[in-house]
């Protein structure tokens, strides 16, 4: 399986670079992993709707333009469907047996991702009614996503 973390925004903390180094590591056994960090658009503190708009096309245009016709898209997005892991690790199992091995996983910037992805996305995932950063996401994702490995293959992972 090949699996894409398309990603708005640089990684600047040190101990999330670890994490997530970790996890691509271990994930080596299961799947081929590849993040694609896209910049963010800057913009000033107070945007009004119109602005943020723009800025949210901006980065969805440089998301959609890694994204091949063939690739299984997921989008985080809070008002996305909440999995338990073990719904997860099945879905990503039906995704191998039928034949969908090209997985992308999109992150959005700030101000979250633009109708344009949201609309390319074949399915909407959130880890949670909350807000988290997206640096931060990125290690969540990459946990969950080796526990889904982990549980298809029946070996051990902490509850």
């Amino acid at each position: 399986m090949n699996i894409t973390i398309c990603t708005i925004g640089k990684l600047k903390e040190k101990y999330l670079k670890q994490g997530i180094d970790e996890y691509l590591k271990r994930l080596t056994l299961y799947a081929k992993v590849e993040i694609i960090e896209l910049p963010d658009e800057k913009a000033p503190e107070n945007l009004s709707e119109q602005e943020m708009l723009q800025v949210k096309d901006k980065e969805g245009d440089r998301i959609l333009s890694k994204l091949s016709d063939d690739t299984h898209v997921i989008a985080l997005a809070i008002e996305g469907k909440m999995k338990t892991s073990e719904q997860l690790a099945a879905d990503l199992d039906k995704l191998a047996t039928y034949g969908k091995s090209k997985i992308a996983f999109i992150i959005g910037g700030s101000l979250g991702l633009s109708d344009a992805v949201m609309k390319r996305a074949n399915v909407t995932l959130s880890f949670s009614k909350m807000t988290f950063p997206h640096q931060l996401m990125r290690l969540i994702l990459l946990e969950q996503v080796y526990r889904a490995f982990r549980i298809n293959r029946g070996e051990p992972y902490h509850k």
